[in-house]
């Protein structure tokens, strides 16, 4: 399968009636894929007879146009990638990968030349600007990873978060997602980009790094919409905070290759270097990190705000409120 180089391919799975469907997006014009019901599917037939993406969307054939900004509106539009078995989806991410705005990286780089305020944090992102963009198909650095969960944690656009009531926070993270499917030999295959809040608990990692990974064991979200082929290498998008139908606070966020201190490829290796990641079949989410976050401008959310990402090569906007899930202490039975 050969991947399609900035390509305007989008592609969105939909559930109506009782049945699913995927939507292919191209021109303006949203068209359902023939006798497909998941992308899961499409990739997988694509892999087995040696094509791309959209190849195997030409094979089947387009079918009914479809209105996806209405079906999203109604709470039909899915992930854009899923498996009948939750389990098989693995969600991780890579962190300190961002080199932020003209104002953010002068400082980080004023801040990288005070060894007094070199914390570890500091030092792995001073590793990545001096070895995170290695020659192609060579190793660079090793970069900041975590396990957000399976895909049981993946929340569908306009689904709410369930932030656990132990939480300190419940803070966005507009992030790029990458979206892979292992072949039946174990060979990842990277389907596509989509737009990811990889929602995190900011307060809990800053009492103390160590943290990190309880932080990061929340719900995310990806989609509406996946963009096939390679992204852009400079990425422009929104990030709102929305509060009864408010905006209460909005900022740009950069993303793409240009803005980022390791190559994709290099955060890819260094994650399916692990034989656990390349169990055939299963599929991947890995989020590729940020610099942009409300709480680091000191903004408090709070249950009811609504997330909002947006950027233009990817569709539709990616929404999602803030809930609450009890989560009451666990007791240990012994047998």
């Amino acid at each position: 399968m050969r991947s399609v180089a900035h390509s305007s391919l989008r592609l969105a799975q939909i559930h109506r009636d009782g049945q699913r469907a995927v939507v292919a997006t191209e021109g303006g014009a949203s068209r359902v894929v023939k006798n497909t019901a998941s992308v899961l599917e499409l990739a997988q037939a694509a892999i087995a007879a040696g094509r791309s993406l959209q190849a195997e969307i030409e094979t089947r054939g387009l079918g009914e146009g479809v209105d996806l900004a209405a079906l999203l509106k109604a709470g039909q539009v899915l992930a854009p990638i899923d498996h009948p078995d939750p389990n098989h989806v693995m969600v991780a991410g890579t962190g300190l990968t961002h080199l932020g705005s003209a104002e953010g990286r002068d400082k980080m780089h004023k801040d990288l030349a005070d060894l007094s305020k070199a914390t570890d944090s500091m030092k792995m992102f001073r590793m990545g600007l001096d070895g995170g963009r290695p020659e192609h198909g060579t190793a660079g650095v090793q970069p900041e990873w975590f396990y957000k969960g399976d895909g049981s944690t993946l929340v569908p656009p306009q689904g709410a978060f369930p932030s656990p009531s132990f939480a300190l926070d419940a803070g966005e993270e507009p992030e790029l997602a990458g979206i892979y499917v292992n072949g039946p030999d174990g060979t990842p295959w990277r389907i596509g980009f989509a737009l990811g809040n990889e929602f995190s608990d900011h307060v809990t990692e800053r009492q103390n790094y160590l943290y990190l990974a309880h932080s990061k064991l929340r719900v995310s979200s990806i989609g509406p919409e996946l963009l096939v082929g390679e992204p852009p290498a400079d990425i422009r998008g929104t990030s709102r905070i929305l509060r009864d139908g408010k905006v209460v606070w909005e900022k740009p966020f950069l993303t793409g290759e240009a803005n980022m201190s390791h190559t994709l490829a290099n955060l890819e290796g260094h994650h399916f270097k692990y034989r656990l990641f390349r169990q055939p079949g299963d599929v991947n989410v890995h989020y590729f990190g940020t610099a942009t976050l409300s709480v680091s401008d000191g903004f408090q959310t709070r249950e009811g705000d609504v997330f909002e990402i947006s950027a233009e090569p990817f569709g539709l906007p990616l929404a999602n409120a803030i809930g609450r899930a009890e989560a009451p202490w666990p007791v240990v039975k012994v047998l």
